[in-house]
């Protein structure tokens, strides 16, 4: 599970700033004018940094803190975190906070959004990915938005076909082989916080369409474990058993048969660049 996680705050964090404005306009109602980066040092008195902290301006003209964070488990202590959090920023920006927790595990969260005491009243905001429609997230431009509508809300829609129309706006709006082949991969982890075992082979079939597999890593890592056997076991076995095994195979293939670059390859096969360039000179 721990691992799982951290493939999920790596997606998170490489999109975060892709997906933030549409995030704070569509999701928390923000029409913001002016967005400033905010430094996360608060970050030495916690065992974590916040996963997004800027400064807003928005339309009438307030300034204030916003403080968000990207929750997959569901966590009893987040409301103590999150009034650690509140106390730290408005002690040193002096300015109003507001701040929510995205919530993108299956259901709903049992997790609690406020504090009530004799002395002190908390609360933040705490939104389920899962009952949004997904169709908002859709609306979207960028590939990396239009993901999140893997975690949305399916309704009493068909779910292939949901999926089926995701994968379709994912590919429409993504530029280049590379580009589509990411946000997929990306897609298919994404899609078990949903638990859409049967629904990933539509994304697979959607890779295997506009990408020759024979050439590509998750055909060979995929086919190694058997992707028919449940693509959430196949694909996490299967990258496990391909870093040991086939990682060398792999990236002979990506460098003799594709037009990626070294850094594509490495961020593809998981490896350091230096390995993927000692590869390419031996071939030379």
């Amino acid at each position: 599970m721990e691992k799982q996680v951290h493939q999920y705050d790596k997606i998170l964090r490489e999109n975060i700033e892709a997906v933030l404005p549409g995030l704070i306009r569509d999701l928390l109602g923000i029409d913001s004018v002016i967005t400033e980066e905010l430094p996360d040092d608060v970050q030495h008195t916690k065992e974590r940094k916040p996963d997004v902290l800027k400064k807003i301006t928005d339309k009438d003209g307030e300034t204030f803190v916003l403080h968000l964070e990207m929750q997959v488990a569901d966590e009893k202590e987040m409301v103590y975190r999150m009034a650690e959090y509140y106390i730290l920023l408005l002690r040193r920006y002096q300015l109003p906070v507001r701040q929510y927790v995205i919530y993108l595990g299956q259901g709903l969260p049992r997790m609690k959004d406020h504090l009530l005491t004799q002395i002190m009243h908390y609360k933040y905001g705490l939104i389920a990915l899962s009952s949004i429609d997904y169709r908002i997230f859709l609306k979207a431009a960028s590939p990396e938005e239009k993901m999140l509508a893997i975690l949305g809300n399916f309704g009493d829609n068909d779910r292939k076909q949901v999926v089926e129309t995701i994968v379709g706006e994912i590919i429409a709006s993504s530029r280049g082989d590379f580009s589509k082949q990411r946000s997929l991969r990306q897609l298919l982890i994404l899609s078990n916080l949903r638990k859409l075992v049967p629904e990933n082979k539509i994304i697979m079939e959607s890779i295997e369409k506009w990408f020759k597999l024979e050439n590509d890593v998750l055909y060979v890592i995929g086919e190694e474990r058997g992707i028919e056997r449940g693509m959430e076991r196949g694909i996490e076995r299967g990258m496990e058993k391909g870093k040991e095994e086939k990682t060398l195979e792999v990236v002979k293939a990506l460098l003799l048969n594709t037009h990626h670059t070294v850094s594509e390859i490495a961020t593809l096969v998981n490896v350091p660049e230096a390995f993927v360039v000692e590869i390419k000179q031996s071939l030379v």
